[in-house]
């Protein structure tokens, strides 16, 4: 396998139409060897930033650098990038082994070589076993191995994936989350992966990238940004979070982790807290194993949220329609930017 690549983005900018603006002249510097997650809501811009990257899609403005080397106007086959696509896109009369060997044969490599270089890919992705079948004799897991062995057998230094594990029923896409990690680290090249998924760029990303209406709105690790989210959006979105309104002696919002908080029934700070509180009425209480989730109805239309562990809340617990007052340390809430 080759050396991993950089990649930094310069004021890249994708229009279409001519008015429609979807990324929107954005700056980053993705690390070589690294694991980055570009996360957002549909639109935001991160799978046509993916694409500008790879090459299928050509930047309106800007320039993208790949291993030091200016590849802005340079096709997909010469940037030392691979896309995996998020159908997977195999060919459905072809087995694992020949959709793994196709590239390879159409740059002319014999058959011998090329079926040994597939077997050795299939190898690394757990799939010899199922290297005859066709796709339709795969499950989803499957398929997406051969399309990972397939993407990887021109040995690229930058792997691209538009929401790989999007089709996969939740348990597998556990599984397969942990075995991207797990041979992006042994293939040490530099993974970037498009998500909508907040929990799986959590568990995935060396670099998180939050996108709103085609800007990066945060980047930074997974631990720095949920526990310092800069803007509101990125802390709604990443959820877990409450974000209270400023007030008169505040002149932007605040974020404060919903682990943090801390509920009494309708009585003022609860002991131990520095007088951070704010009034409410329950909503909803769902109980999730380890912790119970109370919604509330706050003051100012305010919705706001607490994660009680399952102890403390059956000690005291609180019902739809009951008062209560939901308070948190200071040294817990974060300003966010006005």
């Amino acid at each position: 396998m080759r050396s991993a690549s950089d990649i930094e983005l310069v004021k890249v900018s994708k229009l279409y139409g001519g008015s429609t603006r979807a990324v929107d002249a954005i700056d980053l510097r993705i690390a070589a060897g690294s694991y980055c997650c570009l996360l957002g809501p549909s639109g935001c811009g991160k799978t046509s930033t993916l694409r500008m990257i790879a090459g299928h899609e050509e930047a309106s403005d800007g320039d993208i650098i790949i291993g030091g080397h200016n590849v802005t106007l340079l096709p997909p086959s010469e940037r030392g990038t691979a896309m995996m696509f998020q159908s997977y896109a195999l060919f459905p009369h072809m087995s694992a082994i020949d959709n793994v060997a196709y590239s390879l044969k159409v740059r002319g490599q014999d058959k011998v070589t090329r079926r040994k270089r597939a077997a050795e890919v299939l190898e690394l992705v757990s799939m010899t076993p199922y290297a005859e079948r066709k796709p339709a004799q795969l499950s989803g897991g499957q398929q997406q191995r051969v399309a990972l062995a397939r993407a990887l057998v021109n040995e690229p230094r930058v792997l691209l994936l538009d929401e790989p594990l999007s089709a996969l029923d939740p348990f597998l896409r556990v599984k397969m989350r942990a075995e991207l990690k797990r041979w992006q680290k042994d293939l040490g090249i530099t993974f970037v992966h498009v998500t909508h998924s907040q929990e799986e760029a959590m568990a995935l990303s060396d670099l998180a990238v939050v996108m709103s209406h085609g800007r990066i709105e945060q980047a930074g690790s997974p631990h720095d940004i949920f526990n310092r989210p800069r803007t509101e959006f990125v802390a709604r979105f990443l959820g877990g979070h409450n974000v209270i309104r400023a007030d008169a002696g505040r002149p932007a919002p605040i974020a404060v982790r919903a682990d943090k908080v801390k509920l009494a029934a309708g009585a003022p700070a609860t002991a131990g807290f520095d007088g951070s509180s704010i009034a409410g009425l329950v909503r909803g209480v769902e109980y999730q194993g380890v912790h119970v989730l109370v919604t509330l109805d706050a003051a100012g239309d305010q919705e706001l949220v607490a994660m009680v562990d399952e102890a403390s809340y059956y000690a005291a617990p609180l019902q739809p329609g009951e008062a209560c007052t939901l308070s948190w340390n200071s040294a817990d809430a974060h300003l966010l930017a006005a």
